[in-house]
């Protein structure tokens, strides 16, 4: 009868030890609030947070995991914003009555940088899906606008 639950009573301890271990342990914890930062969409401090807690502990797989998702998270980020500066400048070069062969060739480079920097993205299973479709988007867009341009 002893020995029925003698197994069951070591695994609970041991899944309890495990867990004040993960509390307790400074990287983490840090990786646990990198995780939130992630959740949130403030990837910088998610990266932050999580090459912080990798530091301390390079074992921490939660924290090298999150590090890499924050990583392509921001590049997304980055790809999305410079499209909409390209964006609001290509729109203000249309609002002029006629567009020169300098700003044509302007737009056609900006179109160019877009389309191409949207292949050099790789997202992953873990990768914001918002982020995934709002780039896809201006890589749409961008592809179009560069077929006008080049025709």
């Amino acid at each position: 009868m002893k020995s029925k639950y003698l197994f069951p009573l070591i695994a609970l301890g041991l899944i309890f030890t495990m867990g004040i271990y993960f509390l307790v342990n400074p990287s983490y914890t840090k990786s646990i609030e990198a995780k939130y930062y992630y959740e949130m969409g403030e990837y910088d401090e998610a990266y932050s947070l999580a090459s912080e807690a990798f530091g301390m502990d390079v074992y921490n797989r939660m924290a090298a995991t999150i590090m890499a998702q924050s990583k392509t998270s921001l590049k997304y980020v980055k790809y999305i914003k410079q499209a909409k500066a390209y964006l609001k400048e290509i729109n203000e070069i249309a609002t002029h009555e006629t567009i020169s062969d300098a700003d044509k060739a302007r737009i056609k480079i900006m179109s160019e940088i877009v389309v191409d920097s949207y292949k050099k993205l790789a997202p992953s299973v873990i990768t914001d899906k918002a982020l995934v479709k709002e780039a896809a988007k201006y890589h749409s867009e961008f592809e179009k606008l560069l077929e006008k341009v080049t025709k």
